[in-house]
């Protein structure tokens, strides 16, 4: 798909960061949008910032854990706009925690957004994808898919997940000769609320509290939204496997071609020093 322009779009989590920088840089080109956020208010402002573009703008509340809820919006969005060229499943949150004070109720409930939600959208605008003639799935991952890191285990095992998910279909998709291709994005630090908005336990090792975790985001996202989702767009265009956004995710991507001892004694050493320094406060 090297054009966007006259396509139609489908974006989950659409109401902030990546989502909404992915539909004004979409509207921009000329592209309709099927848009959706489980936040009323920051979908609908989303909305508002796309539609004097000239385009089709459509948006529902869907929350991306419920099957049927996708599905649904899925079938609405096709009858809406005639067709769906592509699908950015892009919603996403976080947990910060260690593998022993994590919740299984956190847990499942990050898994049920970050990998299930990406299944969900992916099943249910595939069929839709198809019968476009032209189609393109985008998976939301993260450098966290590409390497592993204290504290996140349940964020990378989702967005592990999404990269072998994603993978799997794009092999597939080539084998069948289908008029459908799949991306699995890899960003790096970007400036949006995730951190933000993340279920954070007090002691999880190095990080500190909650301020400190978010201070410390703050201060290494290097990329804006909007500089990320041209990046995005630029790898739909040419129909990349996967794509690194910000050049963090490129340093991180040579890390994770290093024996996991490396980079993981490196970590360990970091986290280390961290709890010092946080204790020493």
């Amino acid at each position: 798909m090297k054009e966007f322009n006259g396509r139609v779009a489908a974006i989950t989590g659409a109401g902030s960061g990546i989502g909404r920088a992915l539909a004004r840089e979409l509207a921009d080109r000329g592209c309709h949008l099927a848009l959706s956020d489980v936040d009323p208010d920051g979908l609908a402002e989303t909305v508002a910032r796309c539609e004097g573009a000239g385009v089709k703008v459509t948006s529902r509340m869907v929350d991306v854990a419920d099957r049927a809820a996708v599905f649904a919006w899925a079938d609405q969005a096709a009858e809406e706009h005639g067709r769906i060229n592509l699908i950015f499943n892009n919603a996403g949150v976080a947990v910060v925690a260690t593998v022993e004070a994590h919740s299984f109720a956190d847990f499942e409930w990050l898994m049920s957004i970050n990998f299930w939600g990406v299944v969900h959208g992916t099943k249910a605008f595939l069929p839709h994808l198809r019968a476009s003639g032209e189609g393109h799935v985008v998976n939301m991952s993260s450098v966290f898919g590409l390497i592993s890191v204290p504290s996140q285990a349940a964020y990378n095992s989702a967005k592990f997940a999404v990269r072998g998910f994603t993978d799997a279909l794009r092999m597939e998709l080539e084998i069948e000769g289908a008029p459908v291709s799949a991306t699995t994005i890899h960003p790096g630090g970007i400036k949006t609320n995730i951190v933000r908005n993340a279920r954070i336990d007090e002691g999880s090792g190095a990080l500190g509290d909650a301020s400190n975790v978010r201070a410390t985001f703050d201060r290494v996202a290097l990329t804006s939204p909007e500089k990320a989702a041209r990046q995005i767009l630029a790898a739909v265009a040419n129909d990349r496997r996967r794509a690194l956004i910000g050049p963090d995710a490129k340093v991180i991507d040579l890390l994770a071609r290093l024996p996991g001892g490396l980079y993981q004694r490196a970590l360990v050493r970091g986290a280390r020093q961290g709890t010092r320094s946080l204790k020493n406060r």
